[in-house]
C-alpha cells in the first residue's frame, strides 16, 4: 500500500532541525510530492552542512514508512549573502566556469520572451542531434514552465539509489532531467531566485549524466537568475537563441544575446521560428509573424542563421504528442530543417 501525503507530513514532523522545530512547522519542506510510493521535497535552508543529518534522518523514517523511493534536493538561501555584483561578465570571469564531468558541449537554448517556440526547438534539436549519432542529453532549466517531459514522452519518475546521485530518464536517445519530473504537471513551482538556482546546480552535477557528446540545456524565456547561474557555473560552449520575426520578439531577443556577450558566451546563431504558413489546403504561403527580422538581426550581429522554421500544425501535434517531429515525422521537411540545424552544429564542433 502506498504512503500518503498526510503520512509523509506526519513522518517529517518526527524529525527535527539544528533549531529544534520539526522539519513541516520550520517551514523547510518545499514542493511536496507523493506518488505511487515515491516521495518528493525540496529542503530550502541557509547553509546545507548542519541539515545533512536531518536529511538522513528523513529518509530513514520515509523509508521505514513504506516509502519506495526518497528523493530530497537541498537548496541553499542566505540571508546574509552579499549584493550580486552586477558587472556579469566579470563576475562569471572570476568564479572560473567549469566542464561538467562526461559532458564534452553543453549549448543552451534561449530566447528573449516566452511564447516564440523555444522548448519545441530544444526538443527536436537533441532528438536531430542523437538521430545523427551523438549522445545527447537535455536539461530542461525552465523552471516555472518545464515542458521537455511531455515534449519528449517521457512520463516515469528519476531515482536516487543513494539519497545523492539522481538518475535521468531517457527516450528517443536522449538522456533527459527535468523539475517537471519531480512534481505534478500542474503543480506550480513556487520558488525564490535562490532556489532556483540551488535545483539547477543539483540537476547539473547530481544527475548521473553518464558520457554524452552534447547536452542541450532548455533555459527559461529572459534573462534571469537560471541564464545567470548557468553561465557562471558551467562552461557553456555556446547559445542558440530562438525568436519569431516580428519586431517585439527581436527587441527581447537582442537584451539575450547581450546578456550572453555579457557573459561571456559566443552566439552559435539565431534561429527564425514561426518564419512562415504554407497553408495545406491551397498551398498559399502566408508571413503571419513577418518574415527575414531574424536573418536581418544574424546578420547585423555577425552570427550564422541557422534555419528558418515553419509554423506547421504537424510540429506542435508532434511535440503534444510526446513525439517531436523529427522522431514521428522524420523524413518530412519540417524535421529536415531541424536536422538541417544538428548538422550545422556538428560541423562547427558544437553538436558534438
Amino acid at each position: 500500500m502506498s504512503v500518503s501525503r498526510d503520512a509523509v507530513l506526519a513522518c517529517l514532523r518526527d524529525v527535527k532541525a539544528p533549531s529544534g522545530v520539526d522539519l513541516v512547522e520550520a517551514g523547510l519542506v518545499r514542493a511536496l510530492n507523493v506518488e505511487d510510493g515515491a516521495v518528493r521535497f525540496v529542503m530550502e535552508v541557509d547553509q546545507p552542512d548542519p541539515f545533512m543529518a536531518a536529511k538522513a534522518e528523513a529518509e530513514e523514517k520515509l523509508t521505514a514508512l513504506g516509502a519506495v523511493s526518497v528523493t530530497i534536493i537541498m537548496t541553499a538561501h542566505s540571508q546574509k549573502a552579499p549584493p550580486p555584483d552586477l558587472k556579469l561578465g566579470r563576475a562569471a570571469e572570476a568564479k572560473g566556469p567549469e566542464k561538467v564531468p562526461g559532458i564534452d558541449r553543453i549549448i543552451a537554448v534561449a530566447s528573449g520572451k516566452g511564447g516564440v517556440g523555444k522548448s519545441t526547438v530544444a526538443a527536436n534539436l537533441a532528438c536531430a542531434l542523437a538521430a545523427e549519432g551523438r549522445r545527447v542529453g537535455m536539461l530542461d532549466a525552465d523552471v516555472y514552465g518545464p515542458s521537455q517531459p511531455r515534449m519528449l514522452g517521457v512520463s516515469g519518475r528519476p531515482q536516487s539509489p543513494d539519497g545523492k546521485i539522481i538518475l535521468p530518464l531517457r527516450n528517443y536517445g536522449v538522456t533527459m532531467m527535468s523539475i517537471g519530473l519531480m512534481t505534478n504537471e500542474d503543480q506550480a513551482v513556487v520558488w525564490r531566485g535562490p532556489m532556483l538556482m540551488g535545483a539547477l546546480q543539483q540537476m547539473l552535477t547530481q544527475v548521473q549524466w553518464g558520457a554524452l557528446d552534447v547536452l542541450i540545456v532548455d533555459l527559461p524565456p529572459g534573462t534571469g537568475d537560471v541564464q545567470m547561474t548557468l553561465a557562471q557555473k558551467a562552461h557553456l560552449d555556446g547559445a542558440v537563441i530562438v525568436s519569431t520575426p516580428q519586431d517585439v520578439a527581436l527587441l527581447d531577443a537582442r537584451k539575450g544575446i547581450d546578456m550572453f556577450n555579457q557573459m561571456g558566451t559566443p552566439v552559435i546563431g539565431m534561429i527564425e521560428n514561426m518564419s512562415t504558413h504554407i497553408c495545406s489546403n491551397c498551398g498559399h504561403e502566408e508571413h503571419l509573424f513577418g518574415h527575414g527580422g531574424v536573418k536581418a538581426e544574424a546578420e547585423k550581429l555577425g552570427v550564422p542563421l541557422l534555419a528558418e522554421i515553419p509554423l506547421h500544425l504537424d510540429i506542435r501535434v508532434a511535440a503534444d504528442a510526446g513525439a517531436p517531429i523529427v522522431v514521428s515525422k522524420p523524413g518530412s521537411p519540417q524535421a529536415q530543417a531541424f536536422r538541417d540545424v544538428a548538422r550545422a552544429l556538428i560541423k562547427v564542433g558544437k553538436g558534438g
